[in-house]
């Protein structure tokens, strides 16, 4: 009769946990299981399109070190690179030694002479009595490090117009701004898979139109069209896959597949960049992975969340079937009749919350003082990174070994992340990290160029990768759950303005050589600090209302670390009022959010 009666009481649900949230009918799917390994595999492809729109335009741009005013008269000739320019080239001006350039001769004067009757004379060098004016007749390359012409040194995009080539590059990030209120408008309204494939369309297309550019204007044009692409091409996914995944192995996955597949994609980009050696072959081979965005929804499942928050739940039930039958699972009825009633509840309670703007962050003080905080740590945290992914050509004059070592960093930087993000906590980690790109930045600038200065300033870029991967996450940890996805989004459309900005870093080494690594320095320490006003999220009850939001970690003791249990958890005046040595939230009670849910 008992035995009966529990029987009765399982298949009833009284034995089991309630099912009231998407995360709690994960275990019955299985968490991560054959499916959602299958998609941790397809993410792959994804995360080669978003490391090759991203980086491309580095090799595609790219300009040699040296270089020097052509000479017309010098093409019928068997005159070395080295005698050319003693015949015609003047030394570096003084304004030109305040440049990041170590050649000891101009690149953008020349000696004007009758050079017809120089090369009947025999004459060797130049002489220092002739008149000295700008570039005439184009400039000459060389082509020792850099085995190409990319379409900055084709259209002669320096000297006066060295900037045309930065001002393209922060075309691409204008034009991702547009792009991720376009193709987010229609992730939300129309699915994730329509955007993704719109998106990576798109992008497809325009980097193929690149190939084909002639001008700056086609060419900065064509890039605002690929930047509309960038982001979103690999985030929509990267969302659905993860939503899919149980949240313990959440952090694991996150982190692995960016940090693996983004550093296999980055770093074996500078050799296909060389060993093609045609910024039009690459424009089209780096579009190539977009092509796999075509068939992704027949190999991709819809996101059940976003059927979810759209009403139809009984599409979420039938994906999670397909899972249930991949994963070789068996779930009973009861449990999917469960989990539609607590949707129909979840829906009906989220209307309430339709009235909240962005707005309201700011509407409540200390919760607007920690919005702001947060807008301007990640800002500062991807101006710091594009400035030393650009500054690495001005380090080493071997781009392309340079750019490949700095871009492995992602790697360690995910298994360091995986191993003591949940130990160390957000806030400390993210100080570390930006102290450390902030100090070997400066370390990097005492240095010589070459060897050293890039072993060092690729540990600041480990450090800053570091730093990016959490900020990616503290934001959605950290904002109320009834703007929280506006909150992040907000935050990352502003970071949007840090991409355009970053190029213009590197080129104040035109002022003086020193300059980007002090910004790049300075900016990463100021970060640093910043994160010390922020409140901690590791294994804390994330807040819910505005205020909530507003009271969130007001209780924290500044000196609390979580992996040492010495340490203070709670503020001197809230041990006291609770009679306690080290009060605190229940360890473990930390709500998992999807941080990339925006």
């Amino acid at each position: 009769m008992a035995a009966s009666l529990d029987k009765k009481k399982a298949e009833e649900g009284e034995g089991r946990p309630r099912i009231e949230t998407f995360d709690d009918i994960l275990p019955y799917i299985g968490e991560a299981g054959r499916y959602q390994w299958f998609l941790f595999v397809i993410l792959l492809p994804f995360t080669l399109v978003y490391a090759f729109l991203y980086f491309a335009q580095f090799f595609i741009t790219l300009i040699p070190e040296e270089y020097w005013c052509k000479v017309p008269e010098f093409a019928g000739t068997n005159l070395t690179d080295l005698e050319k320019i003693a015949l015609s080239v003047p030394p570096r001006s003084l304004e030109e030694n305040n440049t990041e350039s170590l050649v000891p001769y101009s690149r953008c004067t020349m000696y004007i002479t009758n050079y017809t009757e120089v090369i009947a004379s025999g004459r060797k060098t130049a002489n220092p009595d002739w008149a000295i004016g700008h570039c005439q007749h184009g400039w000459e390359f060389n082509l020792t490090n850099i085995p190409y012409l990319s379409i900055a040194a084709e259209l002669e995009w320096v000297c006066d117009q060295a900037y045309l080539g930065t001002t393209a590059q922060s075309a691409f990030f204008v034009g991702s701004i547009v792009g991720g209120l376009i193709f987010g408008y229609i992730a939300d309204h129309y699915g994730r898979l329509p955007a993704l494939v719109a998106c990576n369309g798109v992008g497809f297309f325009a980097s193929i139109a690149t190939a084909f550019c002639n001008s700056f204007w086609t060419f900065a044009f064509a890039r605002f069209i690929v930047g509309t692409s960038f982001d979103n091409c690999f985030n929509i996914i990267f969302i659905i896959v993860i939503e899919y995944v149980g949240p313990k192995y959440r952090t694991l996955m996150a982190n692995m597949s960016f940090g693996i597949y983004f550093a296999i994609a980055s770093s074996i980009l500078p050799w296909i960049a060389y060993w093609i050696a045609n910024w039009k072959i690459l424009s089209v081979v780096s579009a190539l992975p977009l092509v796999v965005a075509f068939v992704t929804p027949w190999i991709v499942p819809e996101s059940a969340r976003w059927y979810i928050t759209n009403g139809r739940v009984d599409k979420a039930i039938e994906m999670l079937k397909k899972f249930e039958k991949v994963n070789r699972k068996t779930v009973a009825p009861e449990v999917y009749e469960e989990f539609e009633k607590s949707c129909t509840t979840m829906i009906n309670k989220d209307k309430s919350h339709n009235n909240y703007t962005v707005l309201d962050l700011f509407k409540l003080p200390r919760l607007g003082r920690i919005t702001v905080v947060l807008i301007v740590y990640w800002l500062l945290i991807i101006l710091v990174f594009d400035g030393h992914v650009w500054n690495m050509k001005l380090l080493h004059p071997d781009v392309f070994t340079s750019f490949s070592l700095a871009s492995i960093t992602e790697l360690p930087a995910a298994l360091i992340l995986a191993v003591f993000l949940d130990r160390w906590g957000r806030r400390w980690m993210g100080f570390f990290s930006m102290v450390i790109c902030g100090i070997f930045s400066f370390v990097a600038l005492a240095l010589p160029k070459g060897a050293p200065a890039m072993s060092m300033a690729i540990l600041a870029r480990l450090g800053v990768n570091i730093a990016a991967n959490i900020g990616f996450q503290y934001a959605a940890e950290m904002l109320p759950t009834v703007v929280r996805a506006q909150g992040v989004s907000l935050i990352h459309i502003i970071g949007y303005f840090a991409h355009i900005i970053g190029p213009y870093v590197v080129y104040l080494a035109n002022t003086h050589p020193s300059l980007p690594l002090v910004v790049l320095g300075t900016l990463s320490l100021f970060d640093a600090t910043l994160t010390l006003t922020l409140p901690e999220t590791l294994d804390q009850e994330l807040p819910e209302t505005l205020e909530e939001g507003n009271e969130f970690g007001r209780e924290q003791s500044f000196w609390w670390i979580p992996c040492v249990k010495s340490s203070p958890e709670k503020s001197k005046k809230y041990r006291r009022k609770l009679g306690a040595t080290n009060a605190g939230f229940n360890p473990g009670s930390l709500q998992r959010i999807e941080s990339t849910r925006l």
